[in-house]
């Protein structure tokens, strides 16, 4: 039962068996819930917060559990990892500067963060590659996500610092 609900977890409900892409699809089903939990549902961004790190904590351990039995330390199946890390920078970008984000701000947003961390996360820069080489446990396979997910956010603070100057 334990297993089925891991498996589950870790696949984002079996979005992770897509046969091609499934990283995408991960990341793009982030991009829909939290959008929904932000500007539909209008969800406190404490209690949004609250989720992400339960799910955050509770990733190592259904990583763990999934790929004990796998030969694949870090299989493309495992898509719990995309979740996190995408969530890291609409995240942050939703509490900035304590003001009511729009809809279609934050959709163009949304999609900044999509492209961006689907680049950092497909071309691995340090220290994404060193997790992803070095850590062949779930640690490993969260981490990369989640400096991915920070390499998002910087590329995002040096944009605004440098165009603070041209504008």
């Amino acid at each position: 039962m334990i297993k089925t609900l891991n498996t589950l977890f870790v696949t984002m409900f079996g979005l992770g068996k897509i046969p091609k892409i499934p990283g995408t699809f991960g990341s793009l089903a982030t991009i829909f819930i939290l959008f929904i939990c932000f500007h539909v549902v209008n969800l406190s961004s404490n209690i949004i917060l609250i989720f992400l790190v339960i799910i955050f904590i509770y990733a190592f351990s259904a990583v763990t559990s999934y790929i004990e039995d796998n030969e694949n330390k870090d299989p493309k199946e495992v898509i719990i990892d995309e979740f996190i890390g995408q969530s890291i920078p609409i995240y942050l970008y939703e509490i900035s500067h304590g003001t009511e984000k729009l809809p279609n701000e934050a959709i163009i947003f949304y999609g900044v963060c999509f492209i961006l961390f689907r680049f950092f996360d497909i071309a691995k820069p340090f220290p994404v590659n060193f997790f992803d080489k070095n850590f062949k446990n779930s640690f490993g396979v969260i981490m990369d996500d989640v400096c991915a997910g920070f390499y998002v956010v910087l590329s995002l603070i040096c944009f605004m610092v440098l165009s603070s100057y041209f504008i």
